[in-house]
């Protein structure tokens, strides 16, 4: 139906940069809401950072000044630059996705995950 694939973890030095991307396919319309979550072992999923389809973004705040969010409409992705990373950092990136399906509804989706390291 839909299927989200992410791509651009892995390992990064302390002060380093990462850029996650996402790939939303499948019966889609149109997509609101995208956005990027993660979850340290032992922790709650948490927000990173969310987009809207006008542009309008929001962050966590302990990644504010050092993450961006951005996507394109047209191909339906969403990546997160990564920037100054931290140690703390470290943990499995989710995208997710509020679309609106030809079936007429809207559902949240959610990608597979991509480790993210921050590690010397």
């Amino acid at each position: 139906q839909v299927q989200l694939v992410e791509s651009g973890g892995g390992l990064v030095q302390p002060g380093g940069s990462l850029r996650l991307s996402c790939a939303a396919s499948g019966s889609i319309v149109s997509i609101d809401n995208m956005g990027w979550y993660r979850q340290a072992p032992g922790k709650q999923r948490e927000l990173v950072a969310r987009i809207i389809s006008s542009g309008s973004t929001n962050y966590g705040d302990s990644v504010k000044g050092r993450f961006t969010i951005s996507r394109d409409n047209a191909k339906n992705t969403v990546s997160l630059q990564m920037n100054s990373t931290k140690p703390e950092d470290t943990a499995v990136y989710y995208c997710n996705a509020h679309i609106r399906l030809t079936l007429g509804y809207t559902a949240s989706f959610w990608g597979q995950g991509t480790q993210v390291t921050v590690s010397s």
